[in-house]
Parts: structure tokens; sequence; C-alpha cells
């Protein structure tokens, strides 16, 4: 053979030689991946099975990750919170730009101030001045529990800046549950009175009045639209909304992320061929990558009665030889340094029996 065809053979032997390699390295992490997952049942002492499954999972959180949307479109005014900061449930978090719609606000108050005042210069029957106290203490308590609302807010807010204390947001706390306990009642009150068939129906004044109430009460949504507040108690884990920004009811970009971190467990992906040997109750062991060598005890607390394609390991299109999963959750009583979103495998053990 001449020495320019021995050269392009061995050119050609090398090519396929360095093709392979790089395809066993690219392969490599999915095999590593594939490999912990199908780790095989180890015997124990005695002989026996001591794992009757693995499956990878991630940690969460007991509410799991919350996202929070703008309600409305509006431009960000004002961020109250940063990342790791602790928050009760209602707290105001993000103000959207609120003074055209506080302008709109002080009209409605000021036309329900100017119609009521022509309500109660008509002389009324004794029913119908009964509901108008109903109405009225309606309203002022309408009044009184924005006001408390308010008084919240601020504290919370001073609280963070530095110039408030813990002290103060519990007071401003208890105002405002009370505030909302006689809002309840005095709603309940006016109920009954209107259900009544002897109460007479409004006037055209009266009316007038009810109608301009309830402008201010559409012109007081509009605003609290504007204040995005804790939906529960939990912890920021991410704030995106920056002021100046334009925020919009995207869910695909959301303002804050947060979660309730008070209790961490584990959703699990178990191989439907393996589903037959798990249980609720049964014990499991947590490893994490980042905690080599460190253990997590934990239970099986639920499975869902649905099987179909696994998420955690998905980094590309499904394939025919993918195998479908059954999601299985696990109750952690002491995640020690487990975080949020951690990936991590869960080893189920085998029955005694």
């Amino acid at each position: 053979m001449c020495a320019p065809r021995k050269r392009f053979l061995l050119r050609v032997m090398i090519g396929l030689a360095a093709g392979g390699l790089v395809a066993c390295v690219l392969a490599l992490p999915q095999l590593t991946q594939q490999s912990r997952a199908e780790e095989p049942a180890r015997p124990d002492a005695s002989g026996q099975k001591q794992w009757a499954a693995v499956a990878p999972g991630r940690v969460e959180s007991a509410s799991r990750e919350i996202r929070i949307t703008a309600p409305m479109v509006g431009r960000i005014a004002e961020v109250l919170v940063k990342p790791n900061d602790k928050v009760f449930a209602g707290e105001l978090l993000v103000r959207l730009d609120d003074e055209e719609l506080l302008a709109r606000l002080a009209v409605a108050e000021a036309q329900v101030a100017m119609r009521k005042r022509a309500r109660d210069d008509q002389s009324a029957s004794r029913r119908s001045l009964n509901r108008r106290k109903a109405e009225d203490a309606l309203a002022d308590a309408e009044r009184v529990f924005a006001d408390a609302q308010s008084a919240l807010d601020k504290a919370a807010a001073d609280r963070r800046k530095g110039s408030g204390s813990d002290e103060g947001v519990a007071a401003a706390q208890t105002a405002f549950a009370k505030a909302k306990e006689t809002l309840e009642k005095e709603q309940a009150d006016l109920r009954k009175i209107k259900a009544d068939s002897n109460t007479p129906l409004p006037n055209r004044n009266e009316g007038e009045l009810n109608v301009g109430r309830a402008e201010l009460a559409a012109a007081e949504q509009a605003v609290e639209k504007t204040r995005i507040r804790a939906p529960i108690a939990g912890t920021i884990l991410q704030v995106q909304a920056k002021p100046g920004e334009l925020a919009t009811p995207s869910p695909d970009q959301p303002l804050l992320i947060m979660a309730d971190l008070s209790s961490l467990r584990v959703r699990a992906e178990v191989d439907e061929r393996d589903i037959a040997q798990v249980h609720v109750g049964q014990p499991v062991i947590v490893r994490a990558h980042a905690f080599q060598g460190r253990e997590f005890a934990g239970t099986v607390a639920s499975i869902a009665r649905l099987v179909g394609p696994g998420v955690i390991n998905a980094r590309s299109q499904r394939k025919l030889t993918d195998v479908d999963v059954a999601e299985v959750v696990i109750d952690l009583p002491d995640p020690g340094p487990l975080l949020v979103g951690m990936e991590v495998d869960v080893y189920f053990r085998a029955d005694d029996k």
C-alpha cells in the first residue's frame, strides 16, 4: 500500500477514535445520573435488601415556591423587601404608582360627603333611620379598617428601615384585627336590617348616597390593587422588582418569589416499575450531593395517583426509552442545611419482611 493511502487511513482511524471519545465524555454526566437513580438494592448484614427503591428528588418548602406577580400594569414606585426577609401574611411588599388613583379616591370621598349632607337634611321614618344608622356605622367601620391597614403598612415599613420596632408592628396588627372584626359585625348587622321585609326602600337622596359609597369602595379597591402583599407568612427568596420598571401581570415575570421555609420536604420521582415497593409511612434516607457523607431521615407522606414524564432530570426532549414516574412527597423532620431547590437522591428502605 502506498504511503499517501496509509496516511489517509490512519487519519480516518484517529478521527473515529476521537469522535468516540468525545461521545463518551458527553454521555458521562447522563450515565452518572442514571447510575445514581438506578443504584441496585444492597443487602444488609442479614442478607436482606437494604433499599426497596432509589429515586431522584428535589427539596421544596411546604408551601412550594409562590411567584407573586402584579395584578395590573403599572410602574413600580417602591420595593419594601429584599431577599431573605421574613414577612407576615398581608404585609406590603411592592407598591405601584398610585397618584392618579388617589386623586380619584379623593373625588369619591368628596362626593360621599356632599351626598350625606343632602340625605341628613331630609327627614325619615323610624325604620328608615335604623337603616341609615346601620349604613353609616358600616361606612365608619370601612374607614377605620382602611386607616388600620395604612397604619400597619407604615409600622412594617418603619421596622425595616430601623425607625420602628416589633412592638409597634404587633400593636398595629392588633388594631387591624379589631377593625376587621368590627367591619364584619357591621356588615352582618346591615344585611339583617335589609333582609327585614318591613324595612322601607331608600329614597332618592339615600339611593344617591349609596351609589356614591359604592363608587368610593371601587376607588379604594383600585388603589389596593397597587399594593402587592404577601399571601402567606414566609421568607422572600428572590426579588426581581426594581423601582421605575413597568410591572405586568405575567406569570413568566414575577416581581417576587417567596415560600414558607418553616418546614421542608422532598418531592421525588419514583420509577413506575418501583412504585409497588413504596408506601405511605415508609422510612427513607435522603442524600445531597452538596453534603457528602451526611444522611437526612424522612418519611413518605403521600404518593401521587398519576404516572407521567419526570421533570427533575428532563434536560432535553423526551425519548421513547424514557420511563414514566410517580411523584412521592417525603417529610423531613430535620432538614438541616438543605436548601430549597437542591437536587437529592432518595433511598426507600425495604420492608423488614
